[in-house]
């Protein structure tokens, strides 16, 4: 909300070899994967430090995926749909292209809940999934290479795809899969881009790599003149020059750019309005992260405005504290204050648990996840933790 300081809103240290961390919008629902159980997922109320529920599956969980209706647990050649509610699990997607860095993205608008996934791992095939009625919707044939990065927008009405070589990202309509737009990022060096993230209003798209660049695109349908205009141009053209160039002329490079401070370093990239400006967020692997201003209009080289570490030292963190001032009470205290409110321990309820059809396994215990008499201030109060029901219990042992 700020860009000059950042809010911790939880800290544990129960789980130090945390790989996977997801939260539910602003809700105090959090789904965690620890490497000393990598088949493991737990989901947690982390505001009133309870457990609510865990599944084992088969093989390593590689990512997780959740909106309001479902949850999605992604192992390398299956994947496990979960209703969200209750964690029932609906549908179990079995042998699926073998997927290694468990590639998926789902929708967070939840009157749609589309899941992509690879179709294929030698070449860059999209499955898109409707995983509130559990059907396929179509298969987008979108690079030639196999996929690095997919994401939805945030209505789930368009798809961007990029593949290993790193040069061409692709945008689709869904649930059609026509291809709306062709953003060139190079052409000097094959990349591995880490990261893709549409505005909140889709009208531009970020990507990052493992280069010191980072490129944001922008979603603009040219003037119908215009359009006719080039088109006939390129369709002039077309018929004298080779496909590969042909095939360049029609795709538009970077609205706007960012040269990183760092290089050869895995990164996520995302775009956001704070404080009412737009803002490109980039969050480094060894712990930085970087917050620049976007210029709407004229686009170009992006200006950094403000760097934050999201861990160090404690000498880091004690600066920190003492630069931060308190806070005036609040008749409703606002979401981080709430969570720091101490509770007393949960009240924890064993039930017989099962076996569920693909091979996920329901955990060992679950405490009970009452909501406390009075409203939780969350961020965003159409965003609570939806799960109402128990759904763990003693672990059957399959024969």
């Amino acid at each position: 909300t700020s860009v000059d300081k950042l809010d911790c809103i939880h800290e544990s240290t129960e789980t130090p070899d945390v790989y996977i961390v997801e939260r539910l919008f602003s809700s105090s629902l959090v789904v965690v994967v620890s490497q000393s159980v990598p088949r493991r997922m737990n989901v947690y109320h982390f505001k009133k430090g309870t457990e609510i529920c865990n599944y084992s599956y088969s093989n390593n969980i590689l990512a997780v995926r959740l909106n309001r209706q479902r949850l999605v647990v992604c192992l390398e050649e299956s994947i496990y749909i979960h209703n969200i509610k209750d964690m029932k699990l609906l549908k179990t997607l079995l042998n699926t292209p073998s997927n290694p860095s468990g590639l998926c993205a789902l929708s967070i608008n939840h009157s749609n809940s589309f899941l992509a996934y690879p179709g294929s791992d030698t070449i860059g095939e999209i499955i898109v999934y409707d995983a509130n009625n559990l059907s396929t919707v179509t298969m987008i044939p979108a690079h030639d290479s196999p996929l690095a990065a997919i994401t939805f927008s945030a209505s789930g009405t368009k798809l961007a795809s990029a593949s290993e070589r790193g040069t061409v990202i692709r945008v689709f309509s869904i649930p059609e899969g026509l291809r709306l737009f062709e953003f060139r990022r190079g052409m000097k060096r094959y990349v591995n881009i880490s990261s893709l993230s549409f505005s909140p209003d889709a009208q531009f798209l970020c990507a990052s790599s493992n280069t010191e660049t980072v490129h944001i695109f922008k979603l603009e349908q040219h003037t119908p003149s215009w359009s006719a205009y080039v088109g006939k141009m390129f369709t002039a053209a077309s018929s004298y020059l080779p496909a590969q160039v042909s095939g360049m002329m029609s795709q538009d490079r970077a609205f706007a750019t960012v040269r990183l401070q760092m290089t050869g370093q895995k990164n996520v990239c995302a775009l956001a309005i704070i404080q009412k400006l737009p803002r490109l967020l980039v969050a480094s692997s060894d712990g930085q992260l970087f917050i620049y201003n976007i210029d709407p209009q004229d686009g170009g080289e992006c200006t950094l405005v403000q760097k934050h570490r999201l861990f160090g030292s404690d000498k880091d963190l004690e600066e920190t504290e003492k630069s931060e001032l308190p806070e005036p009470p609040q008749a409703c205290q606002s979401y981080a204050a709430t969570v720091a409110i101490p509770t007393s321990g949960p009240v924890t309820a064993t039930l017989t648990g099962y076996s569920e059809d693909g091979g996920a396994k329901k955990g060992e215990v679950i405490p009970e996840h009452e909501f406390a008499a009075g409203p939780v201030c969350l961020d965003d109060e159409t965003e609570f933790p939806p799960v109402s029901i128990p759904c763990s219990g003693l672990m059957k042992k399959s024969s």
